[in-house]
C-alpha cells in the first residue's frame, strides 16, 4: 500500500468517526486536518494497557515481553493499581507514564492500540471510544457485558476499520488451534455436541452492611462509568465486582467466556442459538454476590447442541462422565462426535478417542504471548480476517454468557431435580444434570436459605438477536449513566 493511498484510508476512516463526533460523551483533541497515525508493517506498535489491577498485569508483561511493542502507558483509575507494577519498569529507558482518565489517554494520538482488562462494565464503552479514537483494541473476555453490546462493537469496528481482538488466548495456542483442526476434520465423525466445563471453587466474598472500601487516591466516578454511582455493600471494591450483575457475570461470564468459545468454536457456529435456558443459583453461602456460583445453561442450535457447566464449590468426587482424558477439573471443554470424542483439558492442548478407547491423537503448546502476537499482525496487516478471534467471534461467545444469565435472572425458585424441559431427555443433558445435582448434595447445600432457580427459557432470533420476550429484551442492553452512554450506529 502507497502513502498516498494509506494517508486517503486513514482520512477517511477519521471522516467516518468525525461524523459520530455528537455521540461522544467528552470531547476528544483529534484534529480534523491531522489523521490519527495507523501502524505501518515495519513500525513499532505503541501500546496502553487500561486497567492493571487484576488480569492487566499480565497484558503488562506480555506487551513489554515483544520486542515490536512500546508499552507507553497504563491507565487506571486507582492509582495504587499502577504502583504495584512500578519496579517491572526499572531500568527501562522510557517507563510507561500513569494517565488516571480513560478520556485524556485517548486523546494520545502517538497511540496506536489499547489493550483493555478493566472490570467488564467498562469493556465496550472503552473499547468503541478507542475505536472512535483511532486506535486498535485488545479486550479481555467477555468483550461485552450485556448482549447487544457486543454487536455494537463489531458494528464500529467495520465502520472505523480498527481492529479489535477478545482475550481468549487459546484462540493463539498452536495446541488448541491443531485440537480443534482435528474435532472439525470429520475425524471423530459429525461433532454437535459440546461441552463448556468452570469447575473452580469460589469462595464467598462475606456478608456486611458497609460500604466498600475506596482506596486513597481512586477516582471512584471514573471506576464506575457506565454503571450507576452508587457504591457496593461488600469487603472489597476490587476483583469482587465479577459476582455483582452491575459490573460482573458471574464465572459464566469470567471464566467460561474462554471455554463457551472453545465449543461454539468446534460446533462451528457463527449466529446465536434459538434456545437458551440456565439453572442454578449461588449456593452454599449467603454473601453480598448476586450471580450464580453453580449454573448449568442449555444452548440449542437447529443442528447442534453446546452445555456450559459451571460449578463454583469444591468437587469432591472425580468427574469423568465415563469419557476418557478426565477427571475433569479447572476449565476445559469435551467436544461430542458420532464416532469419537476429543477433550482440551486446559488453554494449551487436547487428546481426541474413539468410544472404544483408543487414542486418535494429541496436541499441545502454546503461550500467552502467541494472541497478542496475533493481535499486532493484523495491527500492521489491517486486516481484521488475520485475527484469531476478531470483535465478531468475541461478541458470540461473550453472548452465550449473557443469554444463560438473562435466563437465570428470569428464573423462579424450585426445588433440586427440577430440570429444564428444553432438551430433557438428551443423554448429555441428563448426565450434566445428575452429575450437577449429586455435585450439590455432596457439598451440602441448605437449599432452603440459598435459593435453586429455573431459568426462563428464551427463543432468539438469530438475525435480530433479540428474544421473544420483552422481559429479556430489556436484559439485553443497560441503562447507562449521563456522560457514559455507548454511542450506537444508526
Amino acid at each position: 500500500m502507497s502513502l498516498t493511498r494509506r494517508a486517503f484510508l486513514d482520512r477517511t476512516a477519521l471522516a467516518t468517526a468525525a461524523a459520530a463526533l455528537a455521540t461522544r460523551p467528552f470531547q476528544q483533541a483529534v484534529a480534523q486536518d491531522e489523521p490519527s497515525k495507523t501502524a505501518g508493517p515495519n513500525d513499532r506498535i505503541r501500546v496502553a494497557v487500561i486497567g492493571v489491577n487484576g488480569q492487566g498485569g499480565a497484558h503488562v508483561g506480555e506487551w513489554m515481553a515483544n520486542p515490536e511493542v512500546d508499552l507507553v502507558a497504563i491507565c487506571d483509575a486507582d492509582p495504587n493499581a499502577y504502583k504495584k507494577h512500578v519496579k517491572r519498569f526499572e531500568g527501562m529507558k522510557t517507563p510507561p507514564r500513569y494517565e488516571q482518565d480513560v478520556r485524556k489517554l485517548l486523546e494520545d494520538k502517538s497511540i496506536d492500540a489499547v489493550s483493555i482488562a478493566t472490570p467488564n462494565h467498562w469493556h465496550a464503552l472503552m473499547a468503541v471510544w478507542a475505536m472512535q479514537a483511532g486506535k486498535d483494541v485488545y479486550v479481555e473476555k467477555p468483550c461485552s457485558h450485556n448482549v447487544h453490546e457486543g454487536r455494537v462493537m463489531t458494528q464500529w469496528a467495520r465502520k472505523l476499520g480498527r481492529m479489535c481482538q477478545m482475550g481468549v488466548q487459546s484462540r493463539s495456542m498452536p495446541g488448541m488451534r491443531d485440537t480443534l483442526e482435528f474435532v472439525k476434520s470429520g475425524k471423530i465423525g459429525e461433532v454437535k455436541v459440546a461441552k463448556a466445563i468452570c469447575y473452580r471453587r469460589r469462595g464467598s466474598i462475606g456478608l456486611v452492611e458497609t460500604d466498600a472500601p475506596v482506596p486513597e487516591g481512586m477516582d471512584f466516578d471514573l471506576w464506575c462509568g457506565p454503571a450507576p454511582k452508587v457504591l457496593p455493600k461488600r469487603k472489597r471494591l476490587h476483583y469482587d465486582w465479577h459476582w455483582v450483575f452491575e459490573t460482573g457475570n458471574g464465572d459464566l461470564g469470567n471464566q467460561n467466556p474462554h471455554e463457551l468459545d472453545k465449543a461454539r468454536w468446534g460446533l462451528g457456529k457463527q449466529e446465536l442459538p434459538k434456545k437458551v435456558v440456565s439453572i442454578g443459583g449461588r449456593l452454599g453461602y449467603i454473601d453480598n454476590g448476586d450471580v450464580a456460583n453453580s449454573q448449568v445453561s442449555i444452548y440449542q442450535w437447529d443442528d447442534a447442541l453446546l452445555i456450559s457447566d459451571v460449578r463454583g464449590l469444591d468437587i469432591k468426587t472425580k468427574i469423568t462422565f465415563g469419557l476418557k482424558g478426565g477427571p475433569f477439573d479447572g476449565a476445559c471443554n469435551i467436544w461430542y462426535g458420532t464416532s469419537g470424542y476429543a477433550v482440551g483439558p486446559n488453554y494449551t492442548s487436547g487428546i481426541a478417542f474413539d468410544y472404544d478407547g483408543n487414542e486418535l491423537g494429541r496436541w499441545s503448546g502454546g503461550s500467552y504471548q502467541a494472541h497478542f502476537a496475533n493481535f499486532l499482525k493484523a495491527v500492521k496487516s489491517r486486516d481484521y480476517k488475520d485475527l484469531h478471534l476478531d470483535i465478531e467471534d468475541g461478541h458470540l461467545s461473550s453472548a452465550l454468557a449473557h443469554l444463560g444469565n438473562v435466563s437465570y435472572r428470569l428464573g423462579k425458585e424450585v426445588p433440586l431435580g427440577t430440570r429444564p424441559s428444553l432438551m430433557s431427555s438428551d443423554k448429555y443433558v441428563v448426565d450434566t444434570m445428575q452429575s450437577f445435582e449429586e455435585h450439590l448434595k455432596e457439598n451440602g447445600v441448605d437449599f432452603s436459605s440459598t435459593k435453586f432457580y429455573l431459568g426462563q427459557e428464551l427463543t432468539i432470533d438469530p438475525k435480530t438477536e433479540l428474544s421473544t420476550s420483552p422481559e429479556a429484551n430489556k436484559l439485553f442492553k443497560r441503562e447507562y449513566r449521563q456522560g457514559f452512554v455507548l454511542p450506537e450506529l444508526s
